[in-house]
């Protein structure tokens, strides 16, 4: 598998100020989300469970906050350019707005099982999508060639301090809205959303790190020491990363992580639609997934709800489901 977008170099690191700096930036542009609650959840798992809610940030995910601290930073001479990245679904739903928003030229390469929503939505918002890639591993390969012809800058949607720095954010929202919280658990698919929120919060709160157990970039690559390419099956469309990213994996070592099965997704996907009244995608049904099936111990925990852009036929093929 080609890799070859990831950066060569050692990653640069992310910092505490960056992530203060990226809130400044979005202050007024993305949304403050909200921090919901549900007794019947606190029943299933146990605990005084808090939802953070990224399904009603703009795109419907929290990857626009990334997007557009990204963009925002770049000087006039790479605007003018414009901007590239490789993207299956939020990621290319965030950099469409974002680059809407600032004036900026967007091209996003996406595989040509992208979901029809997610891709709908990318060139709806502006962007212009390349559809030559069958599949992950040739998107990359199709990138590299793009960016050679076009000199566009690369916004890597979770290898990229800039980006994380722009989900970190999220994190400083839950110390605010829920400062009594004992965990944060994050769903996991390339690590730019935990990483960031590491970076924010991770001194002064527990962050825990969920993968699919048919989606396992973090687990492979921290195992390995390096970015590993996977094959992730999961219907957790979000999450299925084809590698973990060098700087998520350096700034995750030694987070604790923990893996839930697809019927638990399955599961955790239902009760947020049915019981608690979030429309969410499976991606964020992971995170929720771990406190449901009471598979850590915590007694105030924070579910980053990541997302909320799923397939009609997705959705009504897992509510349909007993």
């Amino acid at each position: 598998m080609t890799t070859s977008a990831t950066p060569a170099a050692p990653p640069l690191p992310v910092t505490f100020d960056d992530v203060a700096r990226a809130a400044s930036i979005l202050r007024g542009v993305a949304h403050h989300t909200p921090v919901l609650t549900s007794r019947q959840a606190n029943a299933i798992a146990g605990a005084e469970l808090f939802f953070k809610c990224e399904n009603l940030q703009r795109v419907g995910a929290f990857k626009f906050r990334g997007a557009y601290n990204a963009i925002s930073q770049l000087d006039d001479a790479a605007r003018a350019r414009g901007v590239i990245a490789f993207s299956s679904g939020n990621h290319a739903q965030a950099m469409a707005l974002a680059g809407k928003l600032l004036g900026v030229p967007v091209t996003v390469v996406m595989p040509t099982d992208a979901p029809a929503l997610k891709l709908a939505a990318t060139r709806g918002y502006g962007a212009e999508v390349d559809l030559e890639a069958a599949d992950p591993t040739s998107a990359f390969e199709r990138l590299n060639v793009l960016i050679e012809q076009t000199g566009r800058t690369l916004v890597h949607p979770f290898d990229d301090p800039v980006v994380l720095a722009g989900a970190g954010t999220v994190g400083l929202e839950i110390e605010e809205d829920a400062p009594d919280a004992d965990a944060v658990i994050v769903a996991v698919g390339g690590g730019g959303l935990v990483s960031g929120i590491r970076t924010a919060i991770g001194d002064r709160m527990r962050v825990v790190a969920v993968e699919p157990e048919l989606s396992r970039a973090l687990h492979s690559g921290l195992e390995n020491g390096r970015p590993t390419p996977v094959t992730p099956t999961s219907v957790a469309d979000g999450l299925n990363a084809p590698f973990a990213g060098a700087l998520p994996l350096a700034i995750c070592a030694g987070i604790e992580r923990v893996l839930v099965s697809e019927e638990e997704i399955e599961d955790a996907f239902r009760f947020l639609y049915e019981r608690a009244k979030l429309a969410c995608e499976p991606a964020a049904a992971a995170a929720a997934a771990v406190v449901l099936s009471r598979k850590i111990e915590a007694e105030k925990p924070v579910v980053v709800v990541s997302g909320g852009n799923v397939a009609a036929r997705t959705a009504s093929a897992i509510l349909a489901r007993p």
